[in-house]
């Protein structure tokens, strides 16, 4: 053994000193640069546009316009560039499709979706100019290295991403397939979850912004009444008058309590939502988890198999110190071979139990998943439709009481 040993270390060594790999660096930069030698790459601008989302809710977002030109023209007369736009969400696609094309390279990171991390002298908003102007940089950033990439850049759907009619093609590949079984519908779920997150944070937040203009509204009026009622006091002939707005002014600003407690039971509403949102993520988790098992479970029956047909055949597939053991020292007995099938092929059938158990767990959590997470989308927009309407109809009576007041005291201050 100690002379195997020997042999096995001093093998080692000589194939370690023979080997010698080319120059990574040159390649990289001879072979990566071919597709920026011949095209001219840039996110030239932003614009904001408004349309429905998956959530079928009006939605404002930002598209980037793509411009690419040849590098090298005839003359030297630059040539007009082929433009196009794309959201965010493609860009996001793109790089899914890099990452289960390529689990050997590292992707080229996209720049952050939402303002993230900063100053709190500087806007979070996602649509804010300077936020937009950043995330262009770092979307023509993630264009560039990609197209510097040496295998990257050779991509037919990189290239297509860069033209038009790029997006039924990434999905005639199936890349989605070769993440998991139905991954396709839970990485949907998953995005549709975060989206819904998204838009209910932003009503949210604009509903706060709402109701504290609205109580400043109502403070304004319970001045306007305190300024009345002290002044009908030094005023004779004007009093009356005075005392009268006053009072409707007063009555005005005292609803206020009544209607910030209405304002926090549509947050309430709409919060619900958000919690929402983590329980169909934990329901996309759960998905990965059973997946998980069912890949682990197929993996170890495969290897089953191979150790039962290497016994049988007698030939070894990979190397090992096993293998090399028994060329040296002979094989196993017939009656240990035989023991050692058998029990191979008792678990290879446990195995087969296991995995079509959990192939079963699998399809009947999808089955079982998906109809509840329908329901909850029927449920979903009944609800939020219902508050929102009402919402509206809150802020339409708010008004017409305002509109109420002021001609109240117009009345008040005519009769003066």
């Amino acid at each position: 053994l100690n002379d195997l040993k020997l042999l096995l270390r001093r093998l080692c060594q000589t194939l370690v000193l023979n080997f010698s790999p080319p120059d990574v660096s040159l390649l990289m930069v001879e072979r990566g640069t071919a597709l920026l030698r011949k095209l001219e790459i840039n996110v030239a601008e932003a614009e904001k546009r408004t349309g429905k989302n998956t959530v079928n809710m009006q939605e404002t977002y930002t598209v980037y316009l793509i411009e690419i030109r040849p590098a090298e023209t005839e003359g030297g007369t630059p040539a007009a560039p082929d433009t196009l736009w794309r959201r965010y969400s493609e860009f996001e696609l793109l790089r899914t499709y890099l990452l289960v094309t390529y689990p050997y390279i590292i992707i080229p990171p996209l720049p952050e979706k939402r303002a993230e991390f900063v100053w709190h002298k500087l806007s979070a908003d996602n649509l804010d100019p300077d936020f937009v102007e950043r995330r262009r940089v770092g979307l023509e950033n993630f264009l560039l290295r990609v197209a510097s990439h040496p295998v990257l850049s050779n991509d037919k759907i990189f290239f297509l991403f860069l033209t038009e009619g790029w997006r039924d093609a990434v999905l005639e590949t199936g890349f989605q397939d070769k993440v998991r079984p139905d991954g396709v519908r839970f990485t949907a779920l998953k995005q549709y979850s975060d989206e819904l997150n998204t838009v209910i944070s932003q009503l949210l937040r604009i509903r706060a912004r709402v109701a504290d203009r609205l109580y400043g509204v109502y403070k304004v009026h319970g001045n306007y009444g305190r300024v009345f009622s002290e002044w009908s006091a030094i005023e004779k002939e004007m009093g009356d008058g005075l005392q009268s707005a006053g009072h409707h002014m007063d009555t005005y600003a005292a609803s206020i309590d009544d209607i910030l407690e209405e304002e926090e039971h549509f947050a309430d509403q709409l919060k619900e939502y958000l919690f929402y949102t983590d329980a169909v993520r934990s329901v996309c988790r759960k998905h990965e988890l059973i997946q998980y098992e069912l890949e682990m479970a197929a993996q170890d029956l495969v290897q089953k198999k191979q150790q039962k047909e290497e016994l049988a055949t007698g030939t070894v597939r990979i190397f090992s110190l096993k293998g090399m053991t028994s060329k040296l020292f002979g094989q196993e007995s017939p009656e240990q071979k035989e023991s050692r099938l058998a029990a191979l092929e008792q678990s290879i059938q446990e195995g087969e139990e296991t995995v079509k158990e959990k192939n079963t767990e699998c399809q009947e959590f999808v089955r079982a998943a998906w109809d509840d997470i329908e329901r909850f989308k029927e449920q979903k927009d009944k609800d939020l439709r219902e508050a929102l309407i009402s919402y509206a109809i809150m802020q339409i009576s708010m008004c017409k009481k305002g509109i109420q007041v002021w001609s109240n005291a117009k009345e008040c201050f005519s009769k003066m």
